[in-house]
């Protein structure tokens, strides 16, 4: 055989001996399917379904991921920088810039003048966090969140640096986060997908947003992330047919089932257990689903709490509060990914639109999960792809500016799952340009995840061409001081 598929097939053996395990000997089938024979290959369709076992006890059991597409400016946000609106219009420090690369649509400038945020800042509870006005409900859960502001990147675009974050490399076709937890932990609910993503767009410029980065790249497709959408089928392909009813798709499952068993019986291909695993997957959807997307048993109070918006499907706060009940449904990975940040030019207009589509829900959601007593066991992170540069890029006029990117300092935040809250952690230069204290690394970032959900980043790994690769690829390391 080719030794390439022998090193798949003993990574999926390998899965599917810790799952079974976990289970205990003589441990009960999940469900009405039978759990797999591990060695004679029978009966596979619930291999990696079951939860896995992890490498030491998690503080967190689940992440919701705001990932905020397009990188909002920590200047405008959570990195208070009173210099640069002193030094306005002056030129960046040679000294201060150093030999940081620019972007395509700086790079030709002949100035850098200074500026300081538009926006007003405040400090905010027990840590004294400095908070933009612009986000006043993210404000008031700042006792609940861990501010990181010393975060930093080596991708300067857009694409690569989202792939960086989602997937631990700026080239596409490795697996992301949701998938590499899928494929560590596996799913608590097997009526639903490990891993989810709801997708919204916000006022602001748009970035592109692909199925690259929920992929299951060289593990087995049934750790891919599944999209929601927010039209009449939230799922696609998920509804049967005009004409079929359960019984007739039942029959239908088993008997593909029976004849996909004896297509992997012959050629051992870990591809064919996927499949039979999604049709299965697929079957019981059609009834968790419509119960995961009914808002109707909602109580006004939590409507209130996220906004009205939450009742318009496809918004970014009918996406959190989605997420809160599919994270509540032990779902493992909720991924959310709101479009709109890139802000080069009219940046005052725009990242106030921004910032009002976003800071209520985001706020809310953590709200929400510490009320429910959930909070502790989900993680909960905010954040983009990089930050913003502190001059601006074009015309600078006392009331309107943009920024350009900065890959060099930038600011998250993180809440529940075993982080420390109520903390700011690390620091910038008075100029908002280079990381000056407890730097954080996107890989650091990465390890400091899988750790909180009892995973040694170390290893999570994946034989694959002769290789052994992880999500952190050969760096990274926990953030100790931020975890309680």
């Amino acid at each position: 055989m080719n030794k390439n598929f022998l090193e798949h097939q003993l990574n999926f053996n390998r899965r599917r001996f810790l799952s079974q395990l976990s289970m205990g000997v003589g441990g009960v089938a999940l469900g009405s399917l039978l759990m797999p024979d591990l060695f004679s290959g029978k009966n596979v369709a619930e291999a990696n379904l079951s939860p896995g076992i992890p490498d030491f006890a998690p503080k967190a059991k689940r992440v919701i991921y705001m990932f905020q597409n397009g990188a909002p400016s920590q200047l405008e946000s959570f990195d208070y920088k009173p210099k640069l609106t002193e030094m306005f219009g002056q030129e960046l420090p040679a000294s201060i810039r150093g030999e940081q690369r620019l972007t395509g649509m700086t790079a030709n400038q002949s100035t850098f003048p200074l500026v300081g945020s538009f926006a007003g800042f405040k400090q905010y509870g027990q840590s004294g966090a400095w908070i933009s006005d612009l986000f006043p409900y993210t404000s008031k859960i700042v006792d609940d969140i861990c501010i990181v502001r010393s975060m930093h990147t080596e991708a300067i675009n857009h694409d690569p640096a989202l792939t960086f974050f989602q997937t631990g490399a700026q080239q596409g076709n490795r697996p992301s986060m949701g998938a590499w937890l899928s494929y560590g932990l596996g799913s608590e609910n097997k009526n639903l997908p490990a891993f989810t993503v709801l997708l919204s767009r916000g006022v602001g410029n748009g970035q592109g947003v692909y199925s690259k980065l929920w992929t299951n790249g060289f593990l087995e497709s049934i750790h891919q992330g599944v999209q929601f959408s927010s039209g009449e089928n939230p799922v696609l392909y998920l509804k049967d047919p005009d004409g079929m009813n359960r019984e007739d798709r039942r029959k239908m499952l088993d008997n593909l089932a029976a004849m996909n068993q004896l297509s992997y019986d012959k050629f051992g291909d870990p591809e064919i257990t996927s499949k039979i695993q999604q049709y299965e997957m697929a079957y019981r959807m059609q009834t968790a689903v419509p119960e995961i997307m009914d808002l109707s048993s909602e109580p006004d109070n939590v409507i209130k709490m996220y906004g009205p918006d939450c009742l318009v499907p496809g918004t970014y706060a009918a996406n959190c509060l989605m997420a809160r009940k599919l994270s509540e449904s032990g779902v493992r990975f909720v991924q959310l990914y709101h479009q709109g940040w890139d802000q080069h030019g009219n940046l005052p207009y725009e990242i106030t639109k921004q910032a009002k589509d976003v800071d209520q829900a985001s706020a809310a959601l953590v709200s929400d999960l510490k009320q429910r007593g959930l909070l502790d066991e989900t993680l909960v992170i905010w954040g983009g792809e990089f930050g913003r540069t502190n001059f601006s890029q074009g015309t600078l006029t006392p009331d309107n500016y943009g920024r350009d990117h900065h890959p060099r300092c930038f600011s998250i935040w993180m809440a529940g799952g075993g982080i420390k809250p109520g903390i700011v952690y690390g620091e910038t230069d008075e100029l908002g340009y280079n990381v000056i204290k407890d730097p954080v690394h996107v890989h650091d970032f990465q390890a400091t995840v899988l750790n909180q959900l009892g995973l040694d980043h170390e290893k999570l790994v994946y034989k694959h061409l002769g290789r052994r690769f992880r999500l952190t690829d050969v760096s990274g390391k926990v953030v100790k001081d931020i975890i309680s």
